[in-house]
């Protein structure tokens, strides 16, 4: 008993409160400042570090005004649209007024010498309110603020190319795939959803190009390719274009259709099939001729009217051979046709016949289309012979 009395004794004495009362401040202030990093936050920290910083400019500027010049006022200003609701931000562009006025009146007229507040200064102050406040009007009519923003487009950009991952194939097959955004963007309008069905007997890849490209069908292609790996393995191979289309309509988008190219091929005996829908042919190259050969399968554009029909094309990979799936940035731009540039991407593969097609992929889209500004995907699938299979 008296042993308890002196530890509530001891906790209660004045050091102990302060230090409880110190680690709650700090626990607030830390969840403070997470809450207003993922924008779930008040801004009233950072209205209350610019409104201290408005002063300080203020006299500065009034101590030495050719080091400090009155424009510095713009910082806070720049600062602020990039951090402050419109309500809070109109409050720090009260506060730089009141201080362009001040240094107005202290300084002298703008007539009288330089380092003066003149009318050039106020038009550039006011500019930079005017776009900070239409920035941050924005960002509240979204609802993400700017905080929040790159790391939800991080999160979208790492969510496409998780989706697009290729899975493994046994000894034996190599497959490989790059895919170049336009215009060097991080998202693209192309993508690939594949997986292994048939209790991993199957190998199914969908490789989609969706109307648009970069930023303006990244959304896009990321609502497709989460409800294209839904279908994938769920639905029987023949039944996964006309499902694609029958989704693409319901979104009724304004620009809302896509080619796409469906691969089902036997990892066993290296049959395959090939459904399209309106999209640019495979090519096959035969390893015992030596040539590419086009797979074209018939099917129109996906999202265009309901009731469409796919009919596939079958082929055989035998050791040796490769095929090449890719999309029409590949080979076809507005000053040259999809033949010729077929001819010239095969051209170009023709240098990897005798030493593999190992990291192939990437290098023919730097050779065919590098500067084109649209979006490229290019996907290799190879059945690798003994003799490259011993190799590797």
């Amino acid at each position: 008993m008296a042993a308890g009395r002196e530890r509530r004794a001891e906790a209660d004495t004045f050091t102990a409160r302060l230090k409880k009362q110190w680690h709650r401040a700090r626990v607030g202030v830390r969840r403070a400042a997470v809450d207003y990093f993922r924008g779930d936050g008040s801004d009233w920290i950072a209205l209350a570090g610019l409104l201290m910083t408005v002063p300080l400019i203020t006299a500065a500027t009034l101590a030495n005004s050719v080091w400090f010049s009155p424009a510095a006022l713009v910082l806070p200003v720049v600062v602020g649209g990039l951090l402050l609701r419109p309500a809070s931000l109109l409050g720090l562009y009260a506060a730089a007024a009141t201080a362009l006025i001040v240094e107005s009146v202290q300084l002298g007229p703008y007539t009288e010498g330089p380092s003066r507040v003149t009318p050039g200064v106020v038009l550039v102050v006011a500019a930079c309110g005017f776009f900070g406040l239409l920035l941050a009007q924005f960002r509240s009519r979204v609802g993400v603020p700017w905080r929040r923003g790159g790391t939800m487009l991080f999160d979208l950009r790492e969510r496409i190319r998780v989706q697009s991952k290729l899975p493994g194939l046994p000894d034996g097959w190599h497959r490989e795939m790059a895919l170049r955004p336009a215009g060097g963007q991080s998202f693209s309008g192309d993508f690939v959803v594949a997986a292994r069905t048939n209790g991993g007997r199957t190998l199914e890849v969908v490789l989609t190009d969706v109307s648009g490209k970069g930023m303006d069908a990244g959304s896009r292609a990321l609502l497709l390719s989460g409800a294209f790996g839904g279908l994938l393995g769920s639905l029987p191979p023949h039944a996964f274009l006309p499902a694609a289309n029958g989704y693409l309509l319901r979104q009724d988008w304004d620009e809302g259709f896509a080619t796409s190219i469906h691969l089902v091929l036997d990892l066993d005996s290296g049959d395959y099939e090939l459904y399209s829908a309106g999209h640019p042919p495979g090519l096959q190259l035969s390893a015992g001729s030596g040539r590419w050969e086009e797979k074209t399968a018939e099917g129109p554009l996906l999202g265009v009217y309901d009731g469409a029909q796919f009919d596939p094309v079958k082929g055989s990979l035998r050791p040796g051979d490769v095929l090449m799936l890719f999309t029409d940035g590949l080979v076809e731009t507005s000053d040259r046709d999809i033949v010729e540039g077929i001819d010239r991407l095969t051209g170009e593969a023709d240098r990897y016949v005798a030493g593999g097609f190992h990291g192939a992929a990437w290098h023919l889209i730097e050779a065919v289309a590098k500067d084109v500004n649209d979006d490229r995907a290019l996907l290799l699938i190879c059945r690798e012979g003994p003799t490259a299979a011993a190799a590797r």
